[in-house]
């Protein structure tokens, strides 16, 4: 049960960054270009996903560090299929491009997306002193 939990909050957590994603487009893209728009995503995108952590991690129901740190895997795994899917098939971005995402040196702060994704859990476990 405990990996279909983490699974349906997984598919919360990409409901909730598509959306965030549209809402950057449509009103910071304007004000401070794509590039740093894609920048502040990252961040206002972690705290999104620290939140729905906060709200689901308890229902989860997780019982150990390595139990946290598989759900914040399978949160990884699929938010990097979606990330990459959608920058590849639907916006028919170049591998180039989408690399440069995870790439700090280069404007790209997605990695640590994907970090926040995988310490989540155990993060909000260990803060609710759950196991």
């Amino acid at each position: 049960m405990l990996w279909f939990k983490a699974i349906a909050v997984l598919v919360l957590i990409a409901f909730a960054e598509v959306l965030h994603g549209m809402v950057r487009v449509r009103l910071l893209n304007r004000r401070v270009g794509d590039r740093r728009a894609r920048q502040i995503g990252v961040a206002t995108g972690s705290l999104i996903i620290l939140a729905i952590a906060w709200l689901t991690v308890p229902w989860i129901g997780v019982t150990s560090a390595s139990q946290s740190l598989a759900v914040g895997g399978i949160w990884l795994v699929g938010m990097l299929a979606v990330d990459v899917g959608f920058g590849r098939y639907v916006f028919h971005f170049p591998w180039s491009r989408i690399l440069r995402e995870f790439d700090p040196r280069q404007g790209g702060f997605l990695g640590f997306g994907m970090l926040v994704l995988l310490a989540a859990p155990l993060a909000v476990a260990w803060l609710r002193r759950l196991w």
